[in-house]
């Protein structure tokens, strides 16, 4: 006993064409967004540290009430989003990482004039470089342990 055969057609399904590569000008392009999506994340970093130096101080009653450290962990996981989805690469949360911790150590250091930004004693400042840092620690370690992006559709 035979089997009936089903015909098939030799030319691929529309869905299932590739797309032409793309060209000289789409590829400079890509690469000028990455590059502006990069830069864009560092001031970010340096700008969201200045926001959250300036929120370390604020008190209600005397009291220090630590606004910033909620600001800070919100700011810094968008900050490390932003740079990982517009660079298109994995290492991308380190550029607005590192702004972000170089501000804070100059905040942390005295001016000749003995000014301090974040001193010892501020719980508020010393909580908030502490969430700041396991944030960008916690976006590198999972962006680390993520399985590759699928590349085909």
């Amino acid at each position: 006993m035979t089997l009936p055969t089903v015909s098939m057609s030799v030319t691929p399904e529309p869905d299932q064409v590739e797309p032409p590569p793309p060209g000289q000008a789409v590829r400079v392009l890509d690469l000028v967004l990455r590059v502006a999506g990069g830069a864009l994340a560092a001031f970010g970093g340096v700008l969201t540290a200045v926001v959250e130096l300036v929120l370390a101080g604020v008190r209600v009653g005397g009291h220090l009430i630590g606004v910033s450290v909620p600001v800070v962990i919100v700011a810094n996981v968008a900050l490390g989003w932003f740079a990982h989805v517009t660079v298109g690469r994995r290492w991308a949360v380190v550029l607005p990482a590192v702004p972000w911790f170089g501000m804070m150590v100059v905040a942390a250091g005295r001016t000749d004039e003995g000014d301090v930004l974040l001193s010892g004693d501020n719980w508020v400042g010393l909580a908030m470089i502490v969430a700041g840092a396991m944030t960008f620690a916690v976006l590198g370690f999972r962006l680390m342990l993520a399985p590759p992006a699928r590349t085909d559709t």
